[in-house]
């Protein structure tokens, strides 16, 4: 199989420019997260992909089929694309079996019904839900009929799958197994997809690639642990894992370090800026990289401890000082009072 090539793709719904200039590729067997905040675009680009939204530029395809060229007017309805699509709603119908939902659409296209049967029963059974054939939508639980919307979308065997925010109606712990159950199933079975999502986390577990979106351009493209470890703009910064930001004066920039000041306090971190010192700065850290000490040090700020919360598997400590408030996580709770938090330089971003 060929890659799936999305190439400067726009698109506007009335006199807002939804995309402007969109480039994605899927290779075979690769898993792309569409990730970003609401209005990003994300679901935007997919039902572009699907055939369901008709951009003004740029073009669509697989190899040597091309689905959509604004240059050459050239735009396939989605029947003829051959891509399997799960809705966020799943989109079932109530008054058919498990077995007719997933094979409505063979029927339609006229495929003999010993090879409806075939198809259907391996498809069920990859997806484990081969004893629950002759059930109705309404007998089965929210994630039993995701399953049925994943496996109406695999029975076709498509070059690549798409999905809208397909655990988003699940609850969070069935979410957590559900993510567990998609990403094995995408390995196991070898998938080509596109998976839209606003969770950063279920992005990151399922994904090979995270293209991240900001207002219809690409913020930052690549593997999870890139985008979680390296962002290369404050955007994506603050938009994977859960942060805390500090606001200062920019010092120094030198030799990919860059040192602000805080409350008074010098502290150093990694450059992600070019401008001049003096120029406002913004540091972000991740929470888990946050240190507490009872004793002062480099790049360290004396805080008090607000609120320490119990998490199951850790603490959440809350500190403040004047109109910053810092976050850590700690295994075993501090006493009330005033601690010196420290934010490690290879782990502080200043943009």
């Amino acid at each position: 199989m060929a890659d799936l090539i999305v190439k400067d793709l726009k698109l506007r719904l009335g006199d807002n420019e939804i995309l402007k200039g969109v480039s994605v590729s899927v290779t075979p067997g690769q898993v792309v997260a569409l990730l970003g905040p609401s209005g990003s675009g994300k679901t935007t680009l997919l039902r572009a992909i699907a055939g369901l939204e008709v951009p003004h530029s740029g073009s669509i395809g697989i190899g040597d089929k091309v689905f959509f060229d604004a240059a050459r007017k050239i735009d396939l309805p989605a029947e003829k694309r051959g891509l399997g699509l799960v809705f966020q709603s799943y989109a079932l119908w109530p008054h058919r079996t498990v077995f007719d939902n997933v094979g409505y659409g063979l029927k339609l296209r006229n495929v003999p019904a010993d090879e409806i049967r075939t198809r259907v029963g391996k498809t069920l059974s990859q997806i484990g839900l081969g004893h629950l054939a002759e059930r109705f939508p309404h007998q089965l639980s929210g994630g039993q009929q995701q399953r049925v919307a994943i496996a109406r979308a695999l029975v076709y065997e498509p070059p690549v799958i798409l999905l809208d925010e397909p655990l988003s109606n699940l609850d969070a712990k069935l979410r957590e197994e559900a993510r567990a159950w998609l990403r094995t199933l995408i390995v196991t079975l070898g998938l080509s997809a596109i998976h839209v999502t606003h969770d950063q986390v279920e992005a990151m577990a399922i994904a090979d690639k995270i293209v991240l979106l900001d207002g219809g351009t690409i913020a930052q493209e690549g593997p999870p642990t890139a985008l979680y470890n390296e962002p290369a703009t404050q955007f994506t910064a603050e938009f994977m894992g859960s942060n805390n930001k500090l606001e200062g004066t920019l010092v120094e920039v030198s030799g990919g370090k860059a040192v602000m000041d805080v409350f008074g306090e010098k502290l150093t971190g990694l450059a992600r800026t070019k401008a001049a010192p003096g120029s406002k700065a913004v540091g972000i850290i991740r929470l888990e990289r946050v240190q507490c000490s009872q004793s002062p040090g480099p790049n360290r700020l004396k805080m008090e401890l607000k609120a320490p919360m119990y998490l199951g598997e850790r603490w959440e400590l809350v500190f403040t000082r004047e109109n910053l408030t810092v976050r850590a996580y700690a295994n075993a709770p501090l006493p009330p009072g005033d601690c010196y938090v420290e934010f490690p330089p290879d782990a502080l971003w200043v943009f």
